[in-house]
């Protein structure tokens, strides 16, 4: 038999559903800002709930739907300083469980590889000129691969430190260490992924970070007898190799293509020849902007299609950042400029899960900050390419062979230093029954040009550049012409 209540006690009711119908929306509110600020590496969590956390349901601006899911989040690489980087995963548009995963690095350094190989070069979304919007890239890499873009180091992107020395004091060999703890936090968080065949892929100064983290891969695979991080090789274009070659290469590339004067070209080869690419001596610095001036108002980076004439607060500074691309959808030189606008957005980098705690003031394609105070960088890779090609990886370097940062010329002048045999010789390879480049294979090496194309190939030559990742995660040579039977 229900029991009588009383009078009281309904007025007391009354009064908890009023105040719980004031509480209840602000309580939601709460949690919902809670769930879209935390970190997606909370080890309180099983992988699977993260998951669901760090899932994206729907970008901003973006007006169609798509077959794929997709990620982002923070993992921490150093829980005494806080350090934490930002991702953003997408997986295959069709039959992930069978592609392989492909993290892929852009350079600097201090660049975002959110801002240019996410937003500009091989993932899906692309960002309109109204910067605030998006469009879906027909020739994504996700086709044929799942693809993990990473920001780093700390103070990249949406990367941080809760420590802020720690974005004066980034360097190749922490980050090389930080981008492998990243990898082995991220694949906790994805423990669908351990196992899965892994490359890694990037370009300009990613040409440190990419082999520079597969040895720290390779030897920490050795030293656990463990292969969480199944890495089967990896690939760069335009990549920065070797001081020395690569500035060869480019002095010769600008003379060659009739960019700068004899008499600067001589003054080039004298004083920074044997300089580093990043800390460039000051007699160095004064005959690289004479360089400058005779270029002229032009793209370095793409030297045959027009410059942004927009005014930007990006430093434009010759051969000083080794990563800022231009052009989009139909050729659009100001690309940079709508990710800043659209990457500043706040329902943007809501619906991203960046933490409101941990967001930078200002959304930045590339950090000043971390690329002028980078303390340590090799003067040369090529130690590690001889140890990679030793270990058996996949290794291939791709180039645009109009780029004048870090062009053709520097790229073949880093591999004749590695004296590689030629198993296959020069030849052009094909695309659509025309020339898109040439190749050459030597053993452990294959070397790609890809006609017609900058710095950023997959910017340029899209199709291209999804003809090449296909032959790379395949193990193919590049394609030749198709020869087509009269019969």
């Amino acid at each position: 038999m229900a029991q009588k209540t009383s009078p009281n006690h309904d007025k007391e009711m009354s009064n908890f559903r009023w105040v719980l119908g004031r509480l209840l929306p602000v309580f939601i509110l709460a949690v919902n800002i809670y769930v879209g600020s935390c970190s997606s590496s909370d080890l309180s969590l099983d992988p699977f709930t993260q998951q669901k956390l760090a899932k994206i349901s729907r970008l901003p601006g973006q007006n169609f739907d798509v077959d794929f899911a997709h990620y982002s989040g923070y993992i921490t690489v150093n829980e005494k300083s806080g350090r934490a980087f930002f991702y953003w995963f997408v997986e295959s548009d069709e039959n992930p469980s069978s592609k392989p995963l492909l993290l892929w690095l852009n350079g600097g350094p201090g660049c975002s590889s959110i801002a240019y190989g996410m937003a500009e070069e091989i993932g899906p979304f692309h960002i309109r000129k109204d910067g605030r919007s998006v469009y879906l890239n027909p020739h994504s890499w996700n086709k044929v691969a799942n693809i993990l873009f990473l920001d780093s180091p700390a103070g990249v992107g949406f990367s941080y430190s809760n420590t802020s020395s720690d974005l004066h004091t980034n360097g190749d060999k922490r980050t090389a260490q930080d981008n492998l703890k990243f990898l082995l936090g991220w694949f906790e968080q994805f423990p669908q992924y351990q196992g899965r065949d892994f490359y890694i892929a990037g370009e300009s100064y990613g040409g440190h970070y990419v082999p520079q983290l597969c040895q720290a891969i390779v030897r920490h695979n050795s030293a656990t007898n463990k292969k969480t991080i199944t890495l089967k090789g990896y690939m760069v274009g335009n990549a920065l190799t070797d001081d020395y070659h690569d500035h060869l290469g480019v002095f010769q590339f600008m003379w060659s293509a009739g960019l700068i004067s004899d008499e600067t070209y001589k003054l080039l080869n004298v004083f920074c020849d044997f300089d580093s690419f990043v800390h460039s001596s000051k007699a160095c610095e004064n005959v690289l902007d004479i360089a400058d001036k005779e270029l002229g108002d032009i793209d370095p980076y793409s030297i045959y299609t027009p410059a942004c004439t927009v005014k930007s607060s990006v430093s434009k500074k010759l051969l000083k950042r080794l990563v800022i691309g231009h052009v989009n959808e139909e050729y659009d030189p100001c690309t940079e400029k709508h990710s800043v606008a659209y990457f500043n957005l706040p329902e943007v980098q809501k619906a991203l899960h960046v933490s409101p705690q941990f967001a930078p003031a200002t959304w930045e394609t590339c950090s000043d900050v971390v690329n002028n105070n980078w303390t340590d960088s090799a003067s040369s890779v090529l130690d590690i390419y001889r140890e990679l090609i030793g270990a058996g990886l996949q290794i291939w370097m791709f180039s645009g062979d109009t780029d004048a940062v870090i062009p053709v010329t520097s790229t073949r002048y880093n591999i004749n230093a590695l004296m590689l045999q030629t198993t296959k010789p020069w030849r052009a390879w094909h695309d659509e029954g025309q020339v898109a480049g040439w190749t050459q294979e030597y053993q452990g090496l294959t070397f790609v040009v890809v006609r017609g194309a900058g710095h950023e190939v997959p910017l340029h030559r899209p199709k291209a550049a999804l003809t090449l990742i296909k032959s790379f995660l395949a193990g193919e040579s590049m394609p030749a012409l198709q020869q087509v039977s009269d019969s």
